[in-house]
């Protein structure tokens, strides 16, 4: 396997999934959120959905998304806390083969610096799937921007040492952890 270039961006395509059982095209702040600050990054936002809460419903939607090859990256914002009704985190978790625990960690570490203790109440996760990347947080613009600008997009980025997400994506385009 060659080394990867440290210095060369790549970029990879995403798919943005909103939870709500409000939002619509024309509201949905967070997913819009979520696609420029992917798009800004540099990589390609190729699918976005608006979901009810329903188990079922984000678990066919997601098996789809995962066994398309053109889509490595799934985020999805929207029904991780605690209000009724409120499913993504029993959807998601069930799909997951392999957890990435320190996503939901420091996710709720950050948050805590800004909201006190209510930062406890965020099921926020990660993982992959079939290959795919999934990250699963809150629905508010702010909890998006802090896990996209803190968590995620540095981990998107293959410049990003000592190493980052990239190399573990489906149809990556490179071969190791930053040549680790």
């Amino acid at each position: 396997m060659a080394k990867a270039d440290l210095s060369q961006f790549y970029a990879l395509n995403l798919a943005v999934m909103t939870i709500s059982d409000s939002r619509t095209a024309s509201n949905d702040s967070s997913g819009d959120l979520l696609t420029n600050l992917s798009q800004q990054a540099g990589h390609a936002v190729v699918a976005r959905a608006i979901l009810h809460n329903s188990i079922n419903l984000i678990r066919e939607t997601l098996s789809h998304w995962m066994l398309d090859e053109n889509i490595q990256v799934i985020l999805i914002n929207g029904g991780t806390g605690f209000a009724k009704g409120n499913c993504t985190v029993t959807a998601v978790s069930a799909l997951i083969d392999t957890p990435i625990p320190g996503f939901g960690e420091l996710f709720r570490q950050l948050s805590f610096a800004e909201l006190g203790s209510a930062a406890m109440q965020s099921g926020a996760l990660a993982g992959f799937a079939k290959s795919s990347l999934l990250f699963a947080m809150p629905g508010s613009g702010g909890a998006c921007r802090l896990a996209m600008q803190h968590l995620i997009l540095p981990q998107l980025d293959s410049r990003t040492g000592p190493c980052n997400f990239v190399a573990h994506v489906k149809n990556n385009p490179i071969n190791s952890c930053n040549g680790a």
